[in-house]
This record gives structure tokens, C-alpha cells and sequence, in this order.
């Protein structure tokens, strides 16, 4: 299992509504619950989020490799949680 990275915005609805998925499937399923994720606001560590190439939140990275970016739905988190549980 590796850690997941999310970059975010608090006032991003497309980053609330992926919270609010993640928050649902960790809820249903206790693997999913056990994940590492840092959540990082891009705009209250832009020195972080510079380092990492993505336009669009929220964006998701295994390790260094981006899994999802832009707007998500539950099915999309649904298999960034499933990569992060297999890496």
C-alpha cells in the first residue's frame, strides 16, 4: 500500500465532491479507510503543488506518478483508491 497525494482546493466544488466520495468509500470499506492520503491546498502550499505538474484539481499521485486529474466522479476515486492499495 502506498501513500496517495491530492492536491485540492477548499473552494473547489469538484474537490468537494471527490472528498465526499473518498469520505463515503472509506466509510464502506475499511481497506479504503486504512489509506494513507496528504491532502495538500494548493493554495496554502503553492511551494509544494509547484513542484508537481497538473493544471486542474483535484489531482491525484501514487509516488510520482499522476493517477487522475480534473474533475473526478466515484467510480474514478474508486480506482485511485484501488491503485494506491496494489502499489
Amino acid at each position: 500500500m502506498s501513500k496517495l497525494t491530492m492536491f485540492m482546493m477548499a473552494t473547489c466544488p469538484y474537490c468537494n465532491k471527490a472528498l465526499a466520495w473518498m469520505d463515503e468509500l472509506a466509510a464502506s470499506d475499511a481497506r479504503y479507510g486504512g489509506l494513507e492520503i496528504e491532502k495538500i491546498d494548493e493554495t496554502l502550499r503553492p511551494e509544494i503543488a509547484d513542484q508537481y505538474d497538473y493544471y486542474y484539481v483535484p489531482t491525484f499521485y501514487l509516488g510520482g506518478k499522476k493517477l487522475h486529474e480534473g474533475a473526478a466522479s466515484p467510480e474514478i476515486i474508486k480506482r485511485v483508491f484501488e491503485a494506491a492499495l496494489e502499489g
